[in-house]
């Protein structure tokens, strides 16, 4: 009877163990597929929001219950290639029309049919930006890096469709000196 008893802790340690796991795994999937998942960002484009390999953790939850804000920075599949993805700020929304001239940002709504210059704070004029102007559709956003010169974005290859935004930055991990809860965020004055 006394050598039963060892076997019978190793199998209950090791039932244990695989409940534990069980459990985690339940818990830590569908938050890493449905609600967070991570991200480093590659490239200048959002200099000096975000450098190459800052560590984020994307929110994937608010966008499927509500709508991108003018101003929020987003993550999503790039349009061109859609496994890639790509970061930027939202400027244009649904049903907008954006104007840039001269490197200032025109928008164009209902509620400012004359149009309103959009405030963009810490971005650095562009050197390249060719004047242009786009009108969106009822489910389109026009983004752009807070790095104009060295970002690919709508003024390049055109709106971004609703249905390929994955998220927006919750977490800045990486680098310590500039851990934060939403990390570049702004506020857009209409």
């Amino acid at each position: 009877m006394n050598e039963a008893a060892p076997l019978e802790e190793k199998t209950k340690t090791f039932s244990d163990f695989v409940r534990f796991a069980l459990i985690a795994t339940a818990i830590v999937l569908p938050i890493r597929f449905f609600v967070a998942q991570p991200f480093i960002v590659s490239g200048t484009s959002m200099v000096p929001t975000f450098d190459n390999a800052h560590y984020l953790i994307i929110d994937e939850l608010t966008y499927r219950l509500g709508e991108p804000k003018r101003g929020e920075v987003i993550v999503f599949k790039f349009p061109l290639e859609s496994a890639k993805y790509l970061i930027k700020r939202v400027i244009g929304l649904p049903e907008e029309t954006v104007i840039i001239k001269d490197n200032s940002v025109t928008i164009k709504n209902s509620a400012h049919p004359d149009g309103f210059l959009l405030d963009q704070p810490g971005i650095a004029a562009s050197v390249r930006s060719a004047d242009q102007a786009v009108t969106l559709e009822s489910n389109e956003y026009f983004v752009l890096g807070d790095n104009r010169d060295a970002s690919s974005d709508s003024r390049i290859w055109g709106p971004l469709k609703r249905e390929l935004i994955i998220g927006r930055p919750l977490l800045r991990l990486y680098p310590p000196s500039k851990i934060g809860l939403f990390p570049g965020e702004w506020s857009a004055q209409e």
